[in-house]
């Protein structure tokens, strides 16, 4: 029983001194690294208001119409879309 005792006593010791051993080099390499860190520049993601122009063939009735829409994007996620112009292009559908 002894004997049981003292090599598990040995094998737990065993193991605790390396563990020891990693942590004084950790501890060693930290001072190496700074403890400041510099950023140059805007960090801050900088959200702005995007206005997109595009245009659309659209049917009201019997008459087709090419529109100018412009369609703002505002940074808390709404978006408008206004007619700046319509033209008329043709008559029906074919």
């Amino acid at each position: 029983m002894k004997k049981l005792i003292l090599s598990a006593a040995l094998l737990g010791s065993m193991a605790v001194i390396p563990a020891a051993a990693n942590t004084t080099a950790n501890a060693n390499s930290s001072v190496d690294r700074p403890q400041i860190q510099v950023r140059i520049g805007n960090t801050r993601r900088v959200r702005r208001t995007r206005v997109v122009t595009s245009t659309r063939v659209v049917g009201y009735g019997r008459n087709r119409y090419r529109e100018t829409i412009r369609t703002t994007y505002y940074p808390n996620g709404r978006a408008v879309t206004r007619v700046i112009s319509r033209q008329r292009i043709g008559w029906g559908r074919g």
